[in-house]
């Protein structure tokens, strides 16, 4: 993956870095950022206990640097569900965890701390798609249905690229028993803790190939959002300490 020029630091997708026709980042926890605020770094989610104006302002700074129209945003006001809309405009989505759009220059943005990011491009119809997958949309099937719903606006899925965001990890993600059992057993760690552990990356990149994305057209970022606190926020480990970070997405004009 590769590192923007910006007053942020951020991850571009390696798969979709040298695409022309679409821009890519997600943000990290830029920890020296506003460290005098209640949550230091770049957090950039209202559902924090952060204040509105400070997300606010964190989110006009990080849409500057990336020179990205702030008008022309649509963002998701995650509830962990598997509804995806597609949209035309920017502005902010209720009740939604996934967007999809064919609109050029229009930005699409997903926010997590923890939970996965997925970004979805299809150069040839020129759609994207966004979609925040945790335990509930993954079990839920976000995925395949983001991917069809891409499909019936014309992407073909074995053109698809796509990239999922630092997540918790297999070995940090414990879980009770009646979360494990919504998942297969053979995405389940059930012999090794004390409590089962979901392989949640793994599970959404094997919901990316049924969904018939070819695995080479698949990047999956590496590191663990838990274990990583100068990169990344966690839920898990932060609590309502926790901001969140950013999945953002744009066909070029």
């Amino acid at each position: 993956m590769n590192k923007l020029k910006t007053d942020f630091a951020v991850i571009r997708p390696t798969n979709l870095f040298k695409e022309e026709g679409v821009r890519a980042w997600f943000t990290l926890k830029n920890n020296q950022y506003r460290k005098q605020n209640s949550i230091a770094g770049l957090n950039l989610g209202y559902n924090t206990s952060e204040k509105k104006e400070v997300v606010t302002q964190n989110r006009l700074n990080l849409l500057s640097s990336l020179e990205v129209n702030k008008e022309w945003v649509a963002f998701a006001d995650q509830v962990h569900s598997n509804r995806v809309r597609i949209v035309i405009q920017g502005g902010t989505f209720p009740n939604t965890d996934g967007l999809i759009t064919s609109v050029p220059g229009l930005t699409i943005a997903i926010q997590v701390a923890d939970c996965a990011a997925i970004l979805l491009w299809d150069a040839e119809s020129k759609t994207i798609g966004a979609l925040h997958a945790g335990w509930r949309g993954a079990v839920g099937d976000i995925v395949p249905k983001g991917i069809n719903d891409m499909a019936d606006q014309g992407a073909d899925p074995q053109n698809m690229k796509a990239f999922v965001s630092p997540c918790i990890s297999l070995k940090n993600f414990e879980v009770g028993i009646e979360v494990a059992e919504q998942f297969p057993d053979n995405f389940v760690d059930y012999e090794h803790f004390e409590k089962p552990h979901v392989d949640l990356r793994r599970f959404i990149r094997n919901q990316l190939q049924e969904g018939g994305i070819p695995q080479k057209h698949i990047e999956v970022a590496p590191g663990c959002t838990f274990e990583d606190k100068e990169r990344f926020y966690s839920f898990r480990r932060e609590g309502k300490k926790s901001g969140r970070m950013m999945a953002l997405i744009q066909i070029t004009e």
